[in-house]
């Protein structure tokens, strides 16, 4: 019969303690940035989201007159601009 308990520990095992023992000794750099992101942050990207969205649902509805009239297809570069701009808020969001 073979008992578990009577099985050495093996090298590996007592290197991984030896450099958790050095580690501990070594001063650990911890991030001093802020944890939590600004209170306006969500709202001003869902925001731009929905004003990109909504702009580009009129362009579209509208036949290509509005948003803004005269400039073509321009409305759709401005609606994406504003949908982009949301994205890169979302990037900032922890």
């Amino acid at each position: 019969m073979v008992y578990l308990s009577c099985m050495p520990k093996s090298k590996l095992r007592k290197k991984v303690e030896e450099r958790r023992a050095h580690n501990q000794d070594v001063a650990v750099h911890t991030p001093t940035g802020p944890l939590e992101s600004p209170k306006w942050l969500a709202p001003t990207m869902v925001g731009f989201f929905l004003v990109g969205l909504a702009w580009i649902v009129t362009f579209y509805v509208t036949e290509t007159r509005y948003p803004v009239p005269g400039v073509g297809a321009w409305n759709m570069i401005f609606g994406f601009a504003f949908i982009g701009v949301g994205f890169s808020l979302a990037t900032r969001w922890r």
